[in-house]
């Protein structure tokens, strides 16, 4: 197997048991309601705001051996700078308080997966922030766009309301290739296996997002 079946084939219990969360499912049917969609978007933000920084200090914390892998990491910087804003424009659509999601602190879990995607980089290995890439990425992917239409049909939102999800759900598609170009020109083992470790750790911890989400939004649903 390439590197790349082989990292989807290591995580795909982990991928399965996100992809099953009562929450997923909920969304996918139009079962959620508007409060509960601002309260992801609101987790949303806290996150991808740190995607353009996360980026930066891993390509910054690259070894020479990795120049080919700190060129796609300035790629991706490109596609993603900005794109918090993206969601604040959908909270606002919704008729949230945009200012207030801004200024505020995100829930526990997306807090910690956040300090742990820092921690990869700094302590671990630079290599493994991939592994939150194939997470966030293949999740919107797998998810995004659908979920994003069936809301909309739910909550009769207009268009304006889903940028973050639509855009992403067909954006990440053209990613997947880059990425799994990326995931087999990886040459060491170890980087390899960091990536696998990593990918199962932010599947539990993105998992986490929406687990809070639904004990919050899902009770006697």
């Amino acid at each position: 197997m390439s590197n790349y079946q082989q990292l989807l084939a290591a995580t795909e219990t982990e991928r399965n048991a996100l992809q099953s969360l009562p929450i997923i499912r909920a969304a996918a049917a139009g079962q959620v309601s508007l409060e509960m969609y601002v309260a992801f978007l609101t987790e949303a933000y806290h996150h991808v705001k740190h995607t353009t920084p996360l980026l930066m200090s891993c390509g910054g914390r690259l070894p020479g051996r990795h120049e080919w892998l700190r060129t796609a990491v300035a790629e991706y910087i490109e596609e993603e700078v900005g794109h918090q804003e993206w969601i604040l424009n959908d909270i606002r659509a919704c008729g949230g308080d945009a200012e207030a999601v801004r200024n505020g602190q995100p829930r526990v879990a997306t807090e910690l997966m956040v300090a742990y995607a820092y921690d990869m980089i700094a302590r671990v290995n630079p290599v493994g922030f991939f592994g939150m890439v194939l997470v966030l990425e293949g999740t919107s992917v797998a998810l995004a766009s659908a979920v994003g239409q069936v809301l909309q049909l739910s909550l009769e939102l207009p268009n304006e309301a889903f940028s973050y999800l639509s855009s992403h759900g067909s954006l990440d598609v053209s990613h997947v290739g880059f990425y799994e170009s990326l995931i087999n020109q990886i040459s060491d083992p170890a980087d390899l296996q960091c990536v696998i470790h990593s990918a199962k750790m932010f599947y539990k911890l993105y998992g986490d997002i929406f687990r809070d989400l639904g004990e919050r939004f899902l009770i006697g649903v």
